[in-house]
């Protein structure tokens, strides 16, 4: 099995790259990319659209001038609602063919309200029903263009809470992206998440998140952005996710797929200097990565 640095891999996002209007500064594609194999990650994942270029060849050339490989994409898609069903689908069959053609094997699904994200809210059974039927479809596609699907819990998406959670494990058998910030921030403990769907895990997004600064983006007095820009989410290690515990715990069962670090980031003073900005937290918490495999490392062999 590859190391755990052999599986670490970033996403624009960390560098402040959202398609948010007023998120704040988006820096070069270039910049972002050099910082990326300057930290020690080896992969990424598509990020926001327009972001990097839409032809797959183009894309897999810039990525490998860097040394880098596209290991998937976040793809928000409204599934919930039959009247838009086959607009969803139609983006899911789009987006599957560039990730594929660009070599990503990961087809991460976000469950919005809207495709301009309006707020959540809660379904009835028929929406749930519906919602597990496009999923099992969106499977169908993924896996024709040998991709592996795997559903994201979001803040401020049909997938928040506990609650919604567990609809889709009972509802269905698809793969589930291990989000560890936003299962914290909407209430479902991420050891016990880990613990009830191990066997449903095919992707990981490793985040940590300082509780009293979410609070008010889960009680619905702040956005996204302001919580972002407002800093609820913090390197590794300095939060309130048991970062640490998690990967051990996922490595000694066997987990052998990416850890994408994705600590959302504003820019919102400037384009930092060469060398600063969010290079630097991304940095410690690599850092903070290579301190836990040292120490499962020295475990195992001990063992």
């Amino acid at each position: 099995m590859k190391s755990i640095a052999e599986r670490l891999a970033g996403a624009p996002i960390s560098w402040g790259v959202c398609e948010v209007p007023g998120w704040g500064l988006e820096l070069s594609r270039e910049r972002v990319l050099q910082e990326m194999r300057e930290v020690g990650l080896v992969a990424t994942e598509l990020g926001t659209p327009g972001y990097f270029p839409d032809d797959p060849a183009e894309l897999s050339a810039l990525l490998a001038s860097f040394d880098l490989q596209l290991i998937g994409g976040f793809v928000p898609l409204v599934l919930h609602d039959p009247a838009q069903a086959e607009e969803a689908l139609d983006a899911a069959r789009a987006t599957a063919k560039l990730l594929s053609a660009a070599g990503a094997t990961e087809f991460v699904t976000s469950m919005v309200a809207s495709v301009d994200w309006l707020p959540r809210f809660e379904l009835d059974d028929a929406g749930w029903a519906h919602a597990a039927k496009m999923l099992n479809s969106v499977e169908e596609i993924v896996a024709e263009h040998g991709m592996a699907q795997a559903i994201h819990p979001h803040l401020g998406t049909m997938i928040e809470q506990p609650t919604d959670v567990k609809q889709l494990l009972e509802r269905t058998d698809i793969g589930w992206c291990f989000d560890t910030g936003h299962l914290l921030i909407g209430g479902y403990d991420p050891l016990r998440f880990l613990n009830d769907a191990r066997d449903r895990i095919r992707h990981v997004h490793l985040k940590d998140a300082v509780l009293d600064k979410a609070l008010p983006v889960f009680n619905g007095e702040q956005t996204i952005m302001q919580g972002v820009q407002n800093g609820m989410f913090c390197p590794m290690g300095r939060g309130d996710v048991p970062i640490g515990e998690i990967v051990v715990a996922l490595e000694r069962s066997g987990y052998d797929r990416w850890y994408v670090l994705e600590q959302d980031a504003a820019l919102t003073a400037g384009e930092p200097l060469p060398g600063q900005g969010p290079k630097l937290d991304v940095q410690m918490s690599v850092d903070y990565l290579r301190g836990v495999a040292a120490v499962l490392s020295a475990s195992l062999e001990l063992s």
